[in-house]
């Protein structure tokens, strides 16, 4: 997927990984590694997708915008 001189490939996985950082991984420390990865699960699942809007999707969270979209489909 990547080749030399895109910048823009990565930029998605890049700002999601960015904001994991910094609004949940750098508030903690983790006795260990299966401590770790339940938490980072939890933000993903219980506050990331369902919860936090998004500008590219129109202020909407991850889940409202694709129901939205297969809502949009149905109608065609």
């Amino acid at each position: 997927m990547s080749r030399r001189g895109n910048c823009h490939d990565n930029a998605v996985a890049e700002s999601f990984f960015q904001l994991l950082k910094r609004e949940r991984i750098r508030r903690r420390i983790y006795a260990t590694r299966d401590e770790a990865r339940s938490d980072i699960f939890d933000y993903i699942e219980m506050f990331y997708n369902p919860k936090r809007r998004h500008g590219s999707a129109m202020k909407l969270s991850p889940v409202e915008y694709e129901k939205r979209h297969f809502l949009s489909l149905e109608a065609v």
